[in-house]
């Protein structure tokens, strides 16, 4: 439990959030809500992989 890095936790809820919200604005077809989806998604997983270079960098991974 201690080796778990709870910041990429939260980042990974984050994408699945945003590909979920991809799902429904295509549901309720939504293009403007499903593009704002994408470029979160977008951004989120973009910062979880600069926060992991930057962990691996540090060598705390």
């Amino acid at each position: 439990m201690k080796n778990i890095k709870w910041v990429f936790v939260l980042y990974s809820l984050g994408a699945i959030l945003s590909m979920f919200m991809i799902g429904v604005a295509v549901g309720v077809k939504s293009y403007l809500l499903a593009l704002a989806a994408i470029i979160s998604l977008i951004m989120i997983m973009g910062n979880g992989f600069k926060t992991k270079k930057k962990y691996r960098e540090q060598g705390l991974l």
